[in-house]
């Protein structure tokens, strides 16, 4: 299972929401794979910690391989880094990434990714935070996606956004991958006393749009695991937050909403 987290808007929570059901994934003994598609690297570092920067090997170094034609070029999983947690790895970025971008469009390889996960093997789960633009690399990880998760934070601009996201998903789904269903809309830093976010998300629904029933709630706690780069169910397993990303990843089985 490859589950995408994708929005074209910035700070809506992808990289958190990311990290966080694959660290409830790998706790529940699951194998799990997390794959950083930012230049920006903030997965990786949220996973990694101070141990990014030691790294020589990131998803740059894959996609250079693919450019320059190796003759036997090293598997994706030659890339593949431990986490300090159990089942949990991750194929890290750096900000190199948006320097291959370029040139990896220029020679149409949005495919490359899908076909390089397609021969990976010994994981259960793998979870694709990417960048908050539809690049280059947004494209391949919903090509190379079975599911996809679309964050939303409550904003009246980030509700302008979505109805755009949403036809640029189903466009590749059309064109490029019939196989990637949207599993739902993740309500992130939600404030249950605000009127604006309960009645967007009402709105939403009226529409007939996916929107899930576990709510991300607004926690100054998330900073916290963020500085530490200890996701929530390590940091504090009682936190309202921790028991939500739970809710929320016990909520994504095959009969959940799909569109």
């Amino acid at each position: 299972m490859r589950r995408v987290i994708f929005n074209q808007k910035g700070g809506v929570g992808k990289s958190t929401i990311t990290c966080n059901l694959a660290a409830v994934a790998a706790a529940r003994g699951r194998r799990t794979l997390l794959i950083d598609l930012d230049p920006q690297a903030n997965a990786s570092r949220y996973v990694l910690g101070p141990a990014l920067d030691e790294q020589k090997k990131t998803l740059a170094n894959f996609f250079d391989d693919i450019l320059g034609y190796r003759l036997f070029p090293e598997a994706l999983a030659a890339y593949v880094v431990p986490t300090p947690y159990a089942n949990l790895t991750v194929l890290p970025a750096d900000g190199r990434l948006e320097e291959v971008q370029f040139k990896l469009e220029s020679r149409y390889k949005m495919y490359k990714l899908r076909e390089a996960l397609e021969k990976l093997e010994g994981y259960d789960e793998v979870y694709i935070d990417t960048p908050p633009a539809l690049n280059f690399f947004t494209r391949s990880a919903l090509i190379a996606g079975d599911r996809c998760l679309i964050p939303f934070d409550c904003d009246d601009f980030s509700r302008r956004a979505l109805y755009s996201l949403l036809d640029s998903v189903r466009e590749i789904q059309s064109d490029h991958n019939q196989g990637l269903r949207i599993e739902g809309i993740v309500v992130n830093q939600y404030q249950a006393r605000a009127n604006l976010p309960l009645r967007l998300v009402d709105e939403l629904r009226a529409e007939g749009l996916p929107v899930l029933a576990t709510f991300l709630s607004a926690s100054i706690k998330i900073r916290e695991s963020h500085h530490l780069a200890r996701p929530m169910i390590h940091l504090d397993p009682r936190h309202k937050l921790s028991a939500e990303f739970t809710a929320l990843y016990d909520s994504l089985s095959p009969s959940a909403p799909q569109s």
